[in-house]
């Protein structure tokens, strides 16, 4: 552990997890960019499933996986089994899993669009998107390759609470990387444990595995979402500032310092605020 990292169990850089949810059918949009249809050739029958798939930033390839398997109306699994047919056009770096490059955006579903077409698609989407200028000059001007800010995009995606946050939190990713010390986010957690909860426990923190930044340095293995363009712009244009902690204490008041003691304080409002929260709950 760096002299100047304090310990472990005590730094909570977030308290936040988000998931956005399919309901009733539907898929519950935040941006979304229009891509191309699929032209797989036009269904003689009555439609019976949905006509589009809006995949929502900070989706992970597990979500969108069984999000696919429910539009297309296929078995649980089968999405992510046509993995090896797929023919993705993967960075070397992803070792084909396609996390981090399945692209934010609406999709169109035709009679015959089958899952490895519209992964396919998803991911040559990503490389529109993230291969040419800005994201890539952004990337190797910060001394990274273009995995590398998809991975860091992912957790800005993940941990921001605000997209005006997002440039921030990819400082501090950055302050830390730079200073040697582990990047301790909760986001890493939760996707190593597949969950999503604002809740990190000391147990958590010592789970073994390669997405815990709490007990690994430098970015985890691979992406741990898929993010949209403005998490991969400030990835590769991250805020200027000295911030090493940040910790969102309430809704739309989310508070980064350089200062760990005032960091501690920080957190203690934000307990006090999550245990005022139950009560009122309970009550």
């Amino acid at each position: 552990m760096e002299k100047n990292t304090p310990p472990r169990s005590t730094i909570r850089l977030t308290r936040r997890g988000r998931i956005v949810l399919v309901a009733a059918g539907a898929v519950v949009v935040g941006t979304a960019v229009a891509v191309p249809l699929l032209t797989l050739g036009a269904g003689t029958e009555e439609e019976s499933r949905p006509t589009t798939l809006a995949v929502p930033e900070g989706w992970r390839a597990s979500q969108v996986y069984a999000a696919v398997d429910k539009a297309l109306a296929l078995p649980a699994g089968s999405t992510k089994k046509s993995l090896d047919k797929a023919a993705l056009k993967l960075p070397n770096d992803a070792e084909g899993n396609p996390e981090g490059y399945l692209f934010p955006a609406t999709y169109a579903l035709q009679e015959k669009t089958t899952p490895d077409q519209l992964l396919a698609l998803m991911v040559d989407t990503a490389n529109d998107r993230f291969n040419g200028a800005p994201i890539a000059a952004g990337a190797q001007r910060n001394a990274m390759n273009v995995y590398q800010a998809v991975t860091i995009a992912s957790i800005v995606q993940a941990e921001a609470a605000t997209k005006a946050d997002m440039g921030k939190v990819a400082r501090v990713i950055f302050n830390r990387l730079e200073r040697g010390m582990p990047l301790q986010m909760d986001s890493t957690i939760n996707y190593a444990l597949n969950r999503s909860t604002v809740r990190t426990t000391e147990a958590d923190t010592r789970i073994d595995s390669p997405y815990n930044s709490y007990q690994r340095m430098g970015l985890p293995p691979t992406p741990i979402a898929n993010p949209g363009e403005e998490a991969m712009r400030a990835a590769v244009n991250p805020a200027q500032g000295d911030w090493l902690y940040f910790v969102t204490v309430r809704q739309g008041d989310t508070r980064f310092t350089a200062d760990y003691q005032e960091h501690q304080r920080n957190v203690a409002e934000f307990n006090a605020q999550r245990k005022k929260s139950g009560a009122q709950a309970a009550g």
